[in-house]
């Protein structure tokens, strides 16, 4: 349902604020920002709207303390644009905002029957990349290309954001480590949740707390319970034990979490019901306090336990967790892992009509032309990248930007959860450890062509003539 507070609606089927504020697939297309469709109103008046245009989305600089980005979103993005069209009722809906009175007719025309006819190149999901390196290329007319700019950037940059944190964090943990995505609470919005929990576990997590998002995906939601039932069971029945024995009689493969009161007692009481037969114990967690010295005593008690920690946790906790020896066998990430600095994914026009065009914007300069990214291996490791133009080749080395999509349909199968996440891993284990690294990270070379660096230098001369 479309909302317009405060206008007159009456010629839409939309009579009042939908204070819900949700969305479905026949929302897309309004789903944007507002100067994409007075970009293309105007496009449309110039009689320019079915140019040729190629967009290309990047990231100009990593984040903070990052050597290397896995590319995610892209199944979501490749959705939004099989999907993108405009209703009536939408049209409408823009009509009464008097903010498009100087229109053309042919621009409300264009909306209503217009669909995604373009092509689509993309680096797959999973996949390492770099400052500066194209993940996504639009080739569509100028209007189609235009207004598809708002979508996919966000949902290319949150869940690249979270798969390579998720990454990065498997990373650390280890192989063996049991990693839960439990951000739902702490993510921006509820779709945003969906999309954190997919992209934390196509980035290495091995299952999430959000139920919608698992049954969704095709997986088992994890978790485990929290401080409210062992303080009002333990309130009504008693005590703490008694707390924990009725939990476990409904789920008695969920971990227990044993810090609501005295972490070391709880777990000893725990101990002599595993150590007399009287339960079988899968796991604890420890949700605060030191958690080194607490996972050791714990471990002591319960020698055959797996002991899950949480609480505030991210990459460097972790990395600082088993430099101290704690003896902790998974982890539950939230906050930070949904949360952090934003990646910063751009989407620029680099071709209108087959004539290249850059921003020469001091500190936001772009290169012109559909580039493709040429990766050199040695060993198996990462050695190098090249920026190039699409139509350039290199015998020995392999370019990352696949056709997904062709005139509008898509060219490949959509991939697995599993697929994806097997690539993540492939992509951050051919990684130099320098590139890995946490602290102060080396990320890899990013060489630009000869081809490109000539057509720079052309497009800037071109630029500056009167």
């Amino acid at each position: 349902m479309i909302t317009l507070p405060n206008l007159d609606c009456a010629s839409t089927n939309i009579q009042q604020e939908n204070q819900e504020l949700n969305f479905s697939a026949a929302d897309y297309s309004l789903l944007t920002d507002l100067y994409q469709l007075t970009m293309a109103a105007c496009y449309t008046g110039e009689g320019v709207e079915q140019s040729s245009a190629s967009f290309e989305l990047f990231v100009r600089r990593l984040p903070e303390n990052f050597g290397y980005l896995i590319a995610m979103g892209l199944a979501q993005a490749l959705e939004y644009l099989e999907k993108f069209r405009f209703s009536s009722s939408q049209i409408a809906a823009l009509q009464a905002t008097g903010i498009f009175e100087g229109a053309s007719d042919r621009f409300w025309s264009l909306l209503l029957e217009g669909r995604f006819t373009g092509d689509v190149w993309a680096v797959p999901e999973g996949t390492a990349v770099f400052a500066n390196e194209t993940l996504l290329r639009v080739e569509a007319p100028l209007w189609q290309a235009q207004l598809v700019e708002t979508y996919l950037l966000n949902t290319i940059n949150y869940q690249t954001l979270i798969a390579t944190k998720a990454a990065r964090i498997r990373d650390v943990a280890g192989e063996k480590a049991t990693l839960l995505e439990f951000g739902t609470r702490r993510a921006f919005s509820p779709q945003g949740s969906l999309w954190a929990a997919r992209a934390a576990l196509a980035g290495g997590l091995d299952a999430t707390s959000n139920v919608l998002a698992a049954l969704q995906l095709r997986q088992k939601p994890s978790g485990t319970m929290a401080h409210a039932l062992v303080m009002a069971l333990s309130a009504m029945a008693g005590s703490e034990e008694q707390a924990f024995t009725a939990f476990h009689r409904y789920f008695p493969g969920a971990s227990l979490l044993i810090d609501t009161y005295d972490t070391i007692a709880a777990a000893k009481k725990l101990a002599e019901k595993v150590n007399s037969g009287e339960m079988k114990l899968a796991g604890v967690r420890l949700d605060s306090g030191d958690l080194v010295n607490l996972s050791k005593e714990v471990r002591s008690l319960l020698p055959e336990v797996s002991i899950f920690a949480s609480g505030d946790l991210d990459e460097w906790e972790i990395a600082k967790l088993k430099a101290a020896g704690a003896q902790i066998d998974g982890y539950g990430l939230g906050t930070r892992l949904v949360t952090g600095s934003p990646i910063n994914g751009v989407y620029k026009l680099v071709e209108i009509d087959g004539i290249p065009v850059m921003k020469e914007s001091s500190g936001k300069i772009t290169y012109p032309g559909r580039k493709q990214i040429f990766r050199t291996f040695y060993e198996g490791k990462v050695k190098g990248d090249r920026l190039g133009l699409a139509d350039e080749i290199y015998s020995t080395e392999q370019p990352l930007l696949q056709l997904m999509v062709k005139e509008g349909k898509r060219m490949q199968p959509s991939e697995t959860l599993a697929e994806i996440r097997q690539r993540s891993a492939a992509s951050v284990a051919s990684l130099p450890e320098e590139t890995r690294q946490l602290n102060h990270p080396v990320s890899v070379q990013v060489e630009i062509s000869a081809e490109l660096e000539k057509l720079t230098q052309q497009t800037q001369r071109l630029g500056t003539e009167d």
